[in-house]
């Protein structure tokens, strides 16, 4: 007869060696130094894109489009690459993909920091994002590897947690560092850390990979980077001019979907691929990963506009913005860890229905703001969100990563980080158009006054028509500044209600899909003297496996 669920179990063959169990949370805490690198580094160029743009020494004098692409060549090799780069870790091993990743990216950090032209830092930039491309999964992929079932969803609310405090600390020591050093310093200190954390990944980060990968996908693979490269490609082409109807847009968009449909095909009939489409059968797996692209399209929209609204308009500097983030960032590395412990108790689809919907509402809240909004409500709304989110990450990371098995740990790190990548880059690109067209409908009319061989620059963006204004002098210039934050905090309402209504179909996606609250078990929880949760368990079921078969 079944065991009952209360009674002591023998311990299991463990699927974590002893001597790397011992050591997890160190092999964590140099996995989140290695997941900081990489989200440091976006954090920080977000607050140095003005001195970027002044001429030298300042500066290296980039335009608004260089700009634009020193961030999107990154994203673009980014998200093409991290699928491969889940397989090959996978394959050759992650501890392998995640050093080459980590030196590639120290070398591109060190030579953009000393770029003596626009096209150098855009060239240099992508070579960071190529770096970046095996990082990012590997981290997830190892922490999988080295740590039992039971204990995962707590590593993974900590690894989630380790992206709030980049977010947090990339603002304010991008500030602190341009207060002192010059432009290049943001990519310089990237040097160290890499030093460090090459050193530590070394010692004491172990060695795993697929035991069976099988035969090489060449042609899965093929069409997956070509695919994602299109794609996005697509998206921030859309978002520069402004335009998704541009034939280039169309063109790299209906493209990059037409070979991403060929890449499934391919992958379904394929004797060996390199992905197993079926995962997305299963209902919690595919909203977990629509969630992270619904949550971070949401998300990075409003990012990328609070920046201008708490530069341009509210007159902060990039320190001071960094700083106003940090409630963000702390609400992250508070509840991220604790997640898994609400979600034990009410489950992940309440959980993540409640974390979206409290994202929903601090979007929402945006378009309440105006030129004169305290900074302590600011800073309510940045906790808000940072809550929310630390009740989505978590749990549908879980999700994704323990729909698949463990061997496949790289490809479905790939997954998670590469919808989050693609949500994130469309985010930016559909609601930076909606948030330029508006801005655009509202100013021209305040034109007027300024010389026809400038007025089409002067209304491009809120920077432009500062620019433009400062030129005309203090006080013919001031109508226009007045007129430039009126129509921008305008023009932000609009944008900030399309994040939420983004935030609100999210909700309707886990609410719908994700799994309820988990049976309640016994002796599943925590680690105390003898077998481990998830070995006692696996006993337990082999147990009653043998006895449901006939006896002979």
């Amino acid at each position: 007869m079944p065991i009952p669920s209360g009674a002591p179990a023998a311990p299991a063959v463990p699927r974590v060696p002893e001597a790397i169990h011992r050591r997890r949370w160190w092999i964590l805490a140099v996995l989140m130094f290695s997941l900081l690198i990489v989200v440091l580094d976006n954090s920080i160029l977000n607050v140095a894109v003005k001195t970027i743009a002044s001429p030298a020494p300042t500066g290296i004098g980039a335009t608004q489009s260089e700009l634009e692409w020193a961030i999107n060549s990154y994203t673009l090799v980014f998200a093409g690459l991290l699928f491969t780069a889940g397989l090959l870790g996978d394959r050759i091993g992650r501890k392998k993909v995640l050093l080459a990743g980590t030196l590639v990216f120290g070398i591109g950090s060190a030579l953009a920091a000393f770029s003596a032209s626009p096209g150098e830092l855009i060239t240099w930039r992508a070579l960071m994002g190529l770096g970046a491309a095996f990082v990012m999964p590997a981290t997830l992929a190892v922490l999988v590897n080295v740590f039992e079932r039971d204990e995962q969803p707590k590593a993974i609310g900590i690894w989630a947690g380790s992206v709030g405090l980049g977010i947090a600390i990339g603002p304010i020591t991008g500030g602190l560092l341009l207060e002192h050093f010059w432009w290049g310093s943001i990519f310089l200190v990237n040097v160290p850390v890499v030093v460090i954390a090459l050193i530590a990944m070394a010692i004491l980060v172990p060695e795993s990979r697929d035991p069976k990968p099988g035969k090489v996908d060449p042609v899965g693979v093929a069409l997956s980077i070509v695919g994602l490269v299109l794609l996005v490609y697509g998206i921030i082409r859309g978002g520069e001019l402004a335009d998704f109807t541009d034939t280039t847009v169309l063109l790299a968009i209906v493209g990059g979907l037409l070979v991403l449909a060929g890449f499934v095909w391919h992958e379904k009939r394929s004797s060996h691929p390199a992905i197993d489409i079926t995962y997305f059968r299963k209902p919690a797996f595919s909203a977990a990963v629509a969630a992270i692209a619904l949550v971070f399209f949401a998300l990075m929209g409003v990012t990328f506009f609070s920046a201008f609204y708490l530069q341009s308009v509210r007159g902060y500097t990039a320190l001071e913005s960094g700083l106003l983030i940090v409630p963000l960032a702390a609400a992250q590395m508070i509840f991220a860890p604790r997640a898994r412990l609400v979600v034990d108790r009410f489950g992940a689809r309440a959980v993540c229905t409640v974390g979206m919907l409290l994202v929903a509402a601090g979007l929402a809240a945006f378009a309440l703001f105006d030129a004169g909004t305290p900074v302590w409500l600011m800073c309510l709304v940045f906790f808000v969100q940072g809550t929310g989110m630390a009740h989505i990450m978590p749990p549908v990371t879980v999700a994704v990563m323990q729909a698949l098995p463990r061997e496949k740990a790289g490809s479905g790190s790939a997954i998670n980080n590469t919808f989050r990548q693609v949500g994130g880059a469309l985010g930016i690109a559909v609601l930076g158009s909606v948030l330029s067209t508006v801005y655009r409908g509202d100013i021209e009319g305040h034109l007027g006054t300024v010389p026809a061989g400038v007025r089409d620059v002067a209304g491009e963006s809120i920077e432009a028509t500062l620019g433009v204004a400062e030129k005309l002098g203090p006080v013919a210039g001031k109508p226009l500044v007045a007129a430039a934050n009126d129509a921008f905090i305008g023009a932000m309402h609009v944008t900030a209600l399309g994040s939420a209504a983004v935030a609100l179909i999210g909700a309707v996606v886990v609410g719908l899909f994700l799994p309820g609250r988990p049976p309640a078990t016994t002796g599943t929880t925590g680690t105390t003297g003898g077998a481990r949760p998830a070995q006692k368990r696996e006993k337990r079921e082999e147990r009653e496996e043998k006895e449901k078969q006939p006896t002979r």
